[in-house]
């Protein structure tokens, strides 16, 4: 098995596609895997740090309002294509997966071109521009969320769920110890706030501007993940400085986090509502609105509807995120509820999934080349 994997630009794009190469490496010892990312962006760095090669493209997102960068972006979807192109012509794929990020639309564009069978992960509740043009020629979308086929084929869609880091699937650490590892008391109430591993400048307010109402509730723990663009900033507030509030720029064990936490308050990302349902954590959600098609709220609508998570709008957080935090926090009984219906939305086995569709779209491809596809 010879596989491009190709996207970005973010933790949630990230994880997803280290979890599909590990698998990949795991059902085909022998396999080959190239990934392709976005010059400057955290692929960059996180792919080779995960073991695996990586191939920078001169791409980024188109913006919203004329800039500098706009005026280039043609110059930049020319050169993305023409490179891509010639990585997949001396790599020669048996499938080229695409993750979501600037540099998957170039890829699977010039795979496409080269006849290499293609498949999308579709990780969002409403899919953006990009892998609704991508989708017509692909042959394979993998889904996190049901009624996907408003958008895509449905011959050719599969609901597979989102890949999540394998720690995740079994977070069977005892609660205590898991606090403890954050210099907290275990016998509190403890909450974990997160924007991620670049932070969310809306949390972060949030938690700094509520200095007096969280120095309140000492018998509440606060995990809080500012974020390496914001530490800085906010490990100086008063709020960093209580001895029952942890701050911290990244948590490199996320399933003691989760371990730890009796509430997660975060942003709506698929990556982050994916481990979510697995881990079997109540939420609140603070959707971002910094991202295309505002797809953040839409992701964390399907979670609402179900009576699966609360959410609190971005323009309103620094003013009621903290109270709905301690409000939760009390109500254990409403706690169960959502923990009850999250479970509806866990998939641990949408790896495994994935690879199988791997397989079935690659099995032609490299049985010319002598192999014989394993679909377990």
């Amino acid at each position: 098995m010879r596989a491009i994997i190709s996207g970005g630009g973010t933790g949630g794009h990230i994880f997803p596609a280290i979890a599909i190469a590990d698998k990949i490496m795991e059902r085909w010892p022998d396999a080959s895997i190239k990934f392709i990312g976005a010059q400057g962006r955290m692929e960059m760095h996180r792919v080779p740090a995960a073991g695996y090669d990586i191939e920078g493209l001169w791409i980024s997102g188109l913006q919203r309002r004329l800039t500098l960068d706009n005026l280039s972006w043609p110059f930049k979807v020319v050169s993305s294509l023409v490179k891509a192109r010639s990585i997949i012509a001396k790599f020669k794929p048996d499938v080229v997966i695409g993750v979501g990020g600037y540099a998957s639309g170039p890829a699977l564009k010039a795979a496409a071109l080269a006849g290499v069978p293609t498949l999308i992960q579709e990780q969002n509740s409403y899919p953006g521009i990009t892998n609704k043009l991508l989708a017509k020629s692909a042959d394979r979308i993998c889904v996190a969320y049901a009624g996907m086929d408003r958008w895509f084929a449905a011959d050719k869609t599969v609901q597979t769920g989102n890949p999540v880091r394998s720690d995740m699937i079994d977070i069977r650490i005892d609660r205590a110890a898991a606090v403890a590892t954050f210099g907290l008391d275990p016998s509190k109430a403890t909450v974990l706030v997160t924007g991620g591993s670049l932070g969310a400048r809306t949390l972060n307010q949030s938690l700094a501007g509520a200095v007096d109402q969280i120095a309140a509730r000492a018998d509440v723990n606060i995990i809080w993940q500012a974020g390496k663009y914001y530490i800085d900033e906010y490990s100086k507030s008063a709020t960093a400085g209580l001895d029952h509030v942890t701050v911290l720029p990244f948590i490199k064990d996320m399933r003691a986090a989760y371990a730890a936490a009796d509430l997660v308050v975060c942003r709506a990302g698929a990556l982050t509502i994916s481990e979510l349902a697995i881990v079997g954590k109540p939420s609140i959600l603070v959707p971002s609105p910094n991202v295309a098609e505002d797809h953040q709220t839409k992701n964390a609508m399907a979670l609402v509807d179900a009576g699966a998570a609360m959410i609190v709008r971005d323009d309103v957080a620094v003013q009621q995120m903290v109270s709905e935090m301690y409000r939760l926090i009390d109500d254990e009984e409403q706690r169960r509820r959502i923990v009850d219906k999250i479970g509806a939305f866990a998939r641990p086995q949408a790896t495994t999934d994935i690879v199988d569709e791997v397989a079935q779209i690659a099995k032609s491809t490299f049985t010319n080349n002598g192999l014989t596809a394993q679909i377990s």
